[in-house]
């Protein structure tokens, strides 16, 4: 039987670039599995159904919710999102690792539910920065900048309920720490408690 694999929650105030941390976590590491999101709200540019969200009506969602299909899910900015529970359980039972990207209300439910995860929060250098870069993103109105920024701050006050904090400072550096800390994961005494175990009665045989 493979042993379980780990879950990586990454979250983080939007505009902070986690979903390029993620992708090119993915790019890097080919053996890490990302969970697609389902989500209510509308694709952004450049956005595939299946790629980067599985985009369903608010119906489908709530059929979602009332067949506990979705590990956790939440509302954000007026728009549902969940992480579908079949696949991430699959997968980690497979013994592959999982990336799930997530805001901070699913993440703490996840975190509820799984607590062996590793929950890594992602902040930008500076809030300044950070406005920076959600405008020269360019898919948002002026109205939905002003409140993800407003609600930066008060996002920012969960980070203490994660693990581990990176800044992105810069993509690249950010991808190695996280790196980093997964090596280590996989490296803890209590995930490695079977290899000792078997160790232990190779010795007594």
């Amino acid at each position: 039987m493979p042993q379980q694999g780990l879950l990586i929650v990454v979250s983080g105030p939007s505009g902070t670039g986690k979903g390029t941390i993620c992708r090119e976590l993915l790019r890097s590491n080919p053996q890490l599995k990302y969970s697609i999101s389902a989500t209510t709200r509308q694709p952004r540019v450049g956005e595939v159904d299946g790629v980067n969200y599985l985009f369903v009506a608010k119906d489908k969602f709530q059929t979602m919710i009332h067949n506990d299909d979705l590990l956790e899910w939440a509302e954000v900015y007026g728009n549902f999102y969940g992480t579908p529970r079949q696949y991430v359980l699959e997968q980690l039972n497979n013994g592959y690792d999982v990336v799930l990207e997530i805001d901070t209300q699913g993440a703490l439910k996840v975190k509820d539910k799984i607590p062996e995860g590793v929950y890594i929060y992602i902040i930008p250098p500076s809030l300044d920065e950070l406005a920076d870069r959600i405008h020269k993103r360019g898919t948002d109105s002026l109205e939905t900048i002003k409140k993800r920024l407003n609600c930066a701050g008060g996002e920012l006050t969960q980070a203490q309920n994660y693990h581990y904090i990176v800044v992105n400072d810069q993509v690249e550096t950010a991808v190695q720490k996280i790196e980093t800390i997964i090596t280590a994961e996989k490296h803890r005494a209590d995930r490695n408690s079977d290899l000792i175990s078997r160790l232990c009665q190779t010795n007594c045989t």
